[in-house]
């Protein structure tokens, strides 16, 4: 379950990946977005899955550079995902920034700025071959891409009810 013990540059990287958009978003919040109606259980397994990632990706050697084989094919498509990610956010940021743009696909991926980290981190703990990594990502995703769904679907109602 667990690999070998030690600081992961890599994971770092990752989460330095994740977080600084992250942070300039909290000062750029699309108009009229709020967490009021959030799911009380996909909100346990959202901030689980993130104490839980974000603790595996840095204690875990396993996901630096090692020597090059196929299974580094993985990382590489970790990396792949992460740089749609951070070009999501390009994105998001460049446009109106209206909820309809924060909770758009990317490259045919729905709901990308929750789904592609969530499958980023998966393969980086298919690279390193932790299953504590890829069990933490499979619970972010429940609660992450779950909330997102719940907004999506609010936002498409609100977007398809005919005003009074």
């Amino acid at each position: 379950m667990f690999g070998n013990w030690g600081f992961s540059y890599i994971g770092l990287l990752f989460l330095l990946m994740l977080f600084i958009p992250n942070i300039i978003w909290a000062k750029r919040k699309p108009e009229g977005y709020t967490a009021e109606k959030e799911s009380k259980v996909l909100l346990l397994f959202e901030r689980s899955g993130e104490v839980l990632t974000c603790c595996c990706s840095l204690v875990f050697s396993d996901f630096n550079i090692h020597q090059w084989t196929l299974w580094s094919l993985w990382l590489i498509a970790a990396f792949v995902f992460m740089i749609m990610y951070e070009a999501w956010w390009i994105r998001y940021f460049r446009s109106e920034r209206k909820l309809s743009d924060f909770y758009s696909s990317f490259l045919g991926i729905p709901l990308a700025g929750a789904t592609l980290p969530v499958i980023a981190f998966f393969m980086l703990g298919l690279y390193g071959k932790i299953i504590g990594m890829l069990i933490a990502a499979f619970i972010l995703g429940i609660g992450h891409i779950g909330i997102h769904i719940q907004h999506k679907k609010s936002l498409d109602y609100s977007q398809n009810t005919p005003s009074p």
